[in-house]
């Protein structure tokens, strides 16, 4: 058994750590590059990070380009329909009507019997077709009458006598310069036997300006057209009453000034006034004017009834016959 001094000198031994050793230079040389490989490896691993970072960019790039390339040649998106605006009738009919022929048919007739007997028959013909540059219209018209006069009761029956016979025939067509202004082209042929025409062929280049267009809110409609132009024709002249006989043809030629003046008092009432001055500069100096006022009133959608006022006045008329003529007419029309 150890002494107890021993023991406690062994026991102070165990307890204390042992001094540090003294590091030597080979231990520190060795720990200088493991910190330089480290940094080593970091300066690598950021060089690494950054061309990922800039082929990422390249990558973003190029998709971007390809995107544009694809959103030029695709077809473009289907716009949703903007939001229309609801249209009123009034605009729902004006579209319909739009580049399609107006038609109008008009018949009068007139038959008296008895002491006396009369039947006087008048038929009218009126189309009209507005497109963006153009505007076409047909104008026929017809009128016969005849009458018997009177005679007393046994005796030889009387012979009929006419007392109206005539035919119209009106073509033109105006191309339109702006909403204003369009100049037209017009044909036209007539005859008219009470008056001694045979048959008159005419012919018309000119300007049409449009003063006034408008349809109202109350249904009216308003519109006002001056014509200015230059009108050729030759009249063919015979004589059927009383005793048929040949005559001189004669030339119409000089200026012409129209009017034309329609206004709707409502929607089912309007008014219409055509006018025109022609004053010849061939052959012997002449003056023709010629004026259709009319009055209509709508009954229905297609139907109507006008009242028609005509006035012709030729200042050398044929010989034998008055310078002016009047007629006043009813008659039914239907629109299409």
């Amino acid at each position: 058994m150890l002494p107890a001094h021993a023991f406690l000198s062994a026991f102070l031994t165990f307890q204390t750590p042992a001094p540090a050793q003294p590091t030597t230079p080979a231990q520190t040389s060795s720990a200088e590059q493991s910190a330089e490989r480290a940094a080593s490896s970091a300066e690598r691993a950021a060089a690494a990070a950054e061309r990922a970072a800039e082929a990422n960019a390249r990558m973003a790039e190029a998709i971007e380009s390809l995107a544009r390339g694809i959103a030029r040649t695709a077809p473009p998106a289907e716009q949703p329909p903007a939001e229309q605006k609801p249209e009123t009738a009034a605009e729902k009919k004006e579209e319909a009507k739009k580049d399609v022929w107006d038609v109008t048919v008009g018949l009068g007739l007139i038959f008296i019997t008895g002491n006396a007997s009369t039947v006087t028959f008048n038929g009218l013909l009126a189309a009209e077709r507005k497109s963006e540059n153009w505007i076409y219209s047909v104008k026929a018209s017809g009128v016969y009458g005849e009458s018997r006069p009177p005679g007393l009761e046994g005796e030889v029956e009387t012979v009929a006598q006419v007392t109206a016979l005539n035919a119209a025939l009106q073509l033109r067509g105006d191309r339109r310069f702006n909403e204003k202004i369009s100049g037209y082209l017009l044909g036209a042929a007539d005859t008219d036997h009470v008056r001694s025409v045979e048959f008159r062929g005419a012919g018309e280049a000119g300007v049409g300006i449009i003063w006034l267009d408008e349809k109202r809110k109350d249904g009216g409609e308003s519109f006002l057209r001056t014509d200015l132009a230059f009108r050729y024709a030759r009249e063919m002249r015979f004589q059927y009453y009383p005793i048929r006989s040949n005559l001189p043809d004669v030339s119409i030629g000089g200026p012409r000034l129209g009017v034309a003046f329609r206004y709707g008092l409502s929607k089912d009432v309007s008014f219409l006034e055509e006018f025109s001055v022609l004053p010849s500069l061939v052959d012997d100096a002449r003056l023709l004017i010629n004026s259709q006022t009319q009055l209509t009133v709508r009954l229905t959608k297609a139907l109507s009834i006008a009242t028609t006022f005509l006035f012709q006045y030729d200042s050398v008329p044929a010989p034998g016959k008055l310078p002016t003529d009047t007629s006043l007419s009813v008659s039914a029309a239907i629109t299409f």
